[in-house]
């Protein structure tokens, strides 16, 4: 089984930036895609980026192309999310999520067997 640990969130202005972080405990952290997932209160999860074993690859949400960025260090066992010019409609709590190699359907959360606690983000208007 994998463990997943987010970190980072917080509380950010509108039009700020904020490094998400996943850190796995995986034995092979490069055999596993990852993907990143939000929950408003109230609403769906919906998907926000996802990523290939390698790296190779980044998928995005229509929403958030052009102002988030999904990058992985395989030697550090972490993936990341990098999100710039925030807006109020991002916040959320974000999840790190993995699967056991690729897949042809990164936006669907059940993809995905393994789940992080989720981090908040939360940006001010």
């Amino acid at each position: 089984q994998v463990q997943l640990v987010e970190s980072g969130g917080g509380l950010v202005q509108a039009g700020g930036s904020l490094r998400l972080s996943c850190a796995a405990s995986a034995r092979t952290f490069s055999t596993y895609a990852m993907g990143w997932f939000r929950q408003a209160p109230g609403k769906e999860r919906e998907f926000v980026a996802a990523i290939t074993r390698s790296g190779g690859s980044t998928y995005y949400a229509d929403s958030v192309k052009g102002r988030i960025t999904i990058s992985r260090d395989n030697a550090k066992n972490t993936v990341y999310l990098q999100m710039n010019s925030l807006k109020p409609e991002d916040t959320a709590v974000y999840y790190c999520a993995a699967r056991a190699g690729d897949t042809y359907y990164y936006t669907r959360g059940r993809e995905y067997a393994y789940w992080g606690q989720g981090t908040q983000v939360t940006v001010s208007s």
